[in-house]
């Protein structure tokens, strides 16, 4: 069993449709209505049938209240990072704490390349989010005095002021697959936010990608505990006949959720399918069932029981 023992995150994965904007509305709303963690959309700058996924969260954030926002993942080829670092901390500030930094090292190169972007090859793309990253953290950082200096491959700060400063301790979670973009995840992230459908073998991948991750952090001089493992799940039917993950009446989907916490460590899932009735439900009956569950196993287990 493999429980890193992070509090239970419960959300959605919003597609950001420009021709429904009332539905990725209600979505939202409701999420934050009915006590859901997190709400997420999906960044692909070069698809016009999306609305542009940070004016998205800008909106997402005033309409309300409680709920945390995120990209799923943000395609960093075509957000530039320092100024992409100045986007999130003003956005978290302005939210009071409710952002969070979902960074992908980009796909869908024939796209990003019609839009302006730099056409890298999967290894550059790595090297490059990790250049990124530093930058991001490094005008986050308003306690280091001085301008922030970073002479990348794909990046360069020439002493850029640092600042504004985040309402919070940011996550930055990364979408990752490969092993260097898993590599990258233990060494520098704070999460791990795959999607369960483009897993090669589905949950059963989770224990040798964990094990990537761990030892990547261990190497790096950190805890495997330091980075949260979250999950997309896209393909959902809650209250339908049993099948597979997330297909099947919410007492299975509250088995399969709380297996997931304590034997693979993923303490966060994100919903797609898009739909609002499926969305209450999952905050109603499933997300408390699974706190309960996975509580009560993780006090049986500090008691010794």
């Amino acid at each position: 069993m493999t429980d890193y023992g992070h509090d239970l995150l419960f959300g959605t994965f919003v597609t950001p449709s420009a021709q429904d904007v009332a539905q990725v509305l209600d979505l939202t709303v409701a999420a934050d209505r009915e006590g859901l963690d997190l709400v997420t959309f999906q960044d692909h700058p070069y698809q016009p049938a999306y609305l542009d996924t940070w004016t998205l969260l800008s909106y997402a954030a005033a309409r309300t209240e409680r709920v945390r926002l995120s990209g799923n993942v943000l395609s960093l080829p075509l957000r530039p990072p320092a100024v992409l670092a100045r986007a999130a901390a003003s956005l978290d500030v302005l939210s009071g704490g409710r952002f969070e930094l979902g960074l992908g090292a980009g796909a869908f190169w024939d796209g990003i390349a019609a839009m302006g972007g730099r056409r890298l090859t999967p290894a550059e793309g790595v090297d490059a989010l990790r250049e990124g990253i530093a930058i991001i953290r490094g005008l986050w950082d308003t306690e280091t005095r001085g301008g922030l200096r970073f002479d990348g491959t794909y990046y360069q700060a020439a002493g850029a002021k640092r600042g504004p400063r985040p309402a919070h301790d940011i996550g930055v979670w990364v979408g990752a697959y490969k092993p260097r973009m898993l590599e990258l995840t233990g060494s520098v992230a704070d999460g791990w936010l795959p999607t369960v459908e483009y897993l090669p073998r589905g949950v059963g991948s989770l224990p040798g990608l964990n094990a990537r991750i761990d030892d990547a952090a261990v190497a790096a001089g950190r805890s495997p505990a330091d980075v949260r493992r979250l999950l997309n799940v896209m393909n959902v039917d809650l209250g339908g006949p049993s099948r597979g993950l997330l297909q099947g009446p919410a007492d299975q989907w509250t088995e399969q959720l709380t297996d997931l916490a304590l034997t693979h460590g993923v303490t966060a899932v994100l919903i797609g399918g898009d739909d609002l009735t499926t969305t209450e439900r999952f905050a109603a009956e499933v997300a408390p069932a699974v706190r309960e569950a996975v509580a009560r196993e993780r006090g049986r287990v500090l008691s010794g029981g």
